[in-house]
């Protein structure tokens, strides 16, 4: 156990054979350059009626599209890890220009309207008081504390606005108000879309090579792989991901020396939340505080891991990992899912629509739905339309289930590679 970490709620082997992936702070201001070579251009005939959209005609026209031969549509020999016939700047051209315009104005609107939300809730809740309204109060509350954490996340990538002090401000009040060192997690997020979809370089929720996976105690195999276990991990994380990376400390090996007076910064804003916190238990009582603050956090939690968890896994059909030369971060964004949260979309500010958040996280929330639907003729199969939720998306347990019975481990080897099934773990007598 000694030589196992918490990594983003799930237990990770100690890494000593990778290298970092990355050796110098990159802002996430922007976004990475990249090299895209000359494609013969094919004729191919594009027909968007299908999308009943009001701003159709300002969708401009791709580069280039997949042909529904390139796609396999229609033919079950689709292959989700093949290399795509399309690059990232095709898919960039089919977004219209208007989804890149960050509105400060707009995203402080938002700010404001789930803060009025969270002190009404609370202040309802401590004024009835009774047994029948807490749990309804604690279901609210919490995913509202997971929307607050939302934008905070837009504060991050840059999407909130043009302005990084701005950024940062939002992001520090946001954040600290849930417990969240802002900084701390904002670079080990970043890293996480830098290198989405590899197997050894991502940063949160990646799958286990079958060695390590067969050396782990039965303790562990538990731990990460029993809910509801895997959902209440993330403070944990925050703390000691692994031995000498703490989203805390200044000299983590997860920050480069340039960052480090950031990291103090929300260190000091995240202490300052807790001493607040501390003075509150004091005039109301730990067990108000508990009601008010406490149950509502731990539900935050669980939405967080909840999310982050199922747009990485959960899929119907097997999604690749990569390594090595097959990993791009094209083809390591195209392994995201989206999600359909039924009345929550709103409330969590669309964060469901991810695909087209990892490959362009500088999109700002509110323009992500249209941006998603100006990319999918472009993508093709290889995105995955999600499951229609009803209004309550209570279907994603079922799938998070599903998933921790089967996606367990990937082969030791090879450069594309899909999670296998431990029989022992999932109750079936052969893996696949």
């Amino acid at each position: 156990m000694a030589t196992w970490f918490l990594s983003e709620c799930g237990f990770r082997p100690l890494p000593p054979l990778y290298p970092q992936p990355r050796k110098f702070p990159i802002s996430c201001q922007k976004v990475p350059k990249f090299k895209f070579l000359n494609k013969t251009t094919k004729r191919v005939s594009l027909d968007l009626s299908f999308r009943p959209r009001k701003w159709e005609l300002k969708v401009s026209a791709p580069l280039r599209v997949s042909t529904e031969e390139e796609e396999g549509n229609g033919a079950p020999g689709f292959d989700p890890g093949a290399p795509p016939p399309f690059t990232l700047a095709d898919i960039r051209a089919a977004i219209p220009k208007h989804c890149w315009v960050k509105d400060p104005w707009k995203s402080m609107s938002y700010v404001v309207r789930d803060v009025v939300v969270v002190f009404g809730l609370a202040v309802v809740a401590a004024y009835v008081n009774n047994l029948f309204v807490w749990p309804l109060y604690w279901a609210a509350q919490g995913t509202m504390f997971w929307a607050l954490f939302v934008l905070g996340h837009d504060c991050g990538h840059g999407s909130f606005s043009n302005n990084p002090k701005l950024n940062s401000v939002a992001g520090h009040l946001l954040h600290s108000s849930i417990l969240v060192p802002y900084h701390g997690w904002r670079i080990s997020h970043r890293t996480h879309h830098q290198n989405h979809g590899h197997v050894e370089n991502d940063e949160s929720w990646h799958p286990l090579p079958e060695k390590i996976f067969k050396s782990l105690d039965n303790a562990t195999r538990i731990l990460r792989f029993t809910i509801p276990f895997p959902m209440l991990a993330y403070p944990i994380y925050l703390w000691n991901r692994s031995p000498g990376k703490s989203h805390f400390h200044p000299n983590s090996d997860l920050f480069v020396p340039n960052e480090r007076k950031d990291v103090i910064t929300s260190t000091i804003c995240w202490t300052a939340m807790v001493a607040l916190l501390v003075g509150l238990g004091f005039v109301m009582g730990p067990l108000q505080l508990l009601k008010l603050y406490g149950i509502p956090y731990m539900l935050f939690v669980m939405w967080l891991d909840l999310v982050t968890y199922l747009h990485h896994h959960g899929h119907e059909d097997k999604l690749p990992w990569y390594r090595g030369q097959e990993w791009s971060y094209l083809r390591g964004g195209l392994t995201t899912l989206d999600r359909d949260y039924g009345w929550i979309n709103n409330i969590h500010h669309d964060i469901g629509t991810h695909v087209i958040h990892h490959l362009f996280p500088q999109i700002p929330h509110y323009h992500l739905i249209e941006a998603t639907e100006a990319a999918k003729p472009v993508l093709g199969r290889y995105y995955k339309e999600p499951k229609k939720s009803t209004p309550l998306p209570f279907h994603l347990i079922g799938d998070l289930i599903k998933s921790m019975k089967k996606d367990h481990f990937v082969s030791d080897t090879g450069d594309v590679v899909y999670y296998q099934t431990d029989p022992k773990l999932s109750g079936s007598s052969t893996s696949n």
